[in-house]
C-alpha cells in the first residue's frame, strides 16, 4: 500500500535517509560536538546543520546539551541501539532463511537441480559435452 503522506517526526530511518544527517552521525561517533564544529566540517550551511540537527534529535538519535552560550550534541545510544536490533532481526532473519534455502537447495558435493553437477563437475543441462572437455548444451 503506497501512501502520499507526509514523514512522521521521530522516524529514525527518515532521519538516516540524508546524507548530511548520516554524516553528522559520523562525526558525532568520534565525540561530543558543538554545532560550529559539525557545521565546519560539512559543505552545508550552519542553519542546515542545525535543522538536521533538530531532525536527528526528533527521531532519537541525537541529544544536546547546553554549555554556556554554546549546544553540545551527542549520540544517544538508545535510539541507535533500536535501530540496530530492527536491522539485526530484519537481515538476521533474511540471512537465517537464505542459509537454510542454500543448505536445502545444493545437498553435499555441490549438486544442482535434477542431479546434474555443478560448478566443480561442469555437467549441463543435456549432458553435451562443450569446450575445454566441459558439458554443457551442444552448438
Amino acid at each position: 500500500m503506497v501512501t502520499n503522506e507526509a514523514p512522521v517526526p521521530g522516524d529514525p530511518f527518515e532521519a538516516l535517509g540524508d546524507p548530511h544527517r548520516r554524516d553528522i552521525l559520523r562525526l558525532l561517533s568520534a565525540g561530543d560536538k558543538p554545532v560550529r564544529d559539525i557545521a565546519a566540517a560539512l559543505p552545508i550551511s550552519r542553519p542546515a546543520v542545525s535543522r538536521h540537527l533538530r531532525l536527528l534529535k526528533e527521531a532519537g538519535l541525537v541529544a544536546e546539551q547546553a554549555r554556556g552560550t554554546s549546544r553540545i550534541y551527542h549520540l544517544r545510544d538508545e535510539g541507535l541501539h533500536a535501530v540496530q536490533a530492527y536491522l539485526e532481526q530484519v537481515w538476521g532473519d533474511a540471512a537465517q532463511r537464505f542459509r537454510l534455502f542454500a543448505e536445502n537447495t545444493l545437498p553435499a558435493g555441490n549438486t544442482g537441480p535434477a542431479g546434474n553437477t555443478g560448478p566443480a563437475g561442469n555437467t549441463g543441462p543435456a549432458g553435451n559435452t562443450g569446450p575445454a572437455g566441459t558439458t554443457g548444451p551442444a552448438e
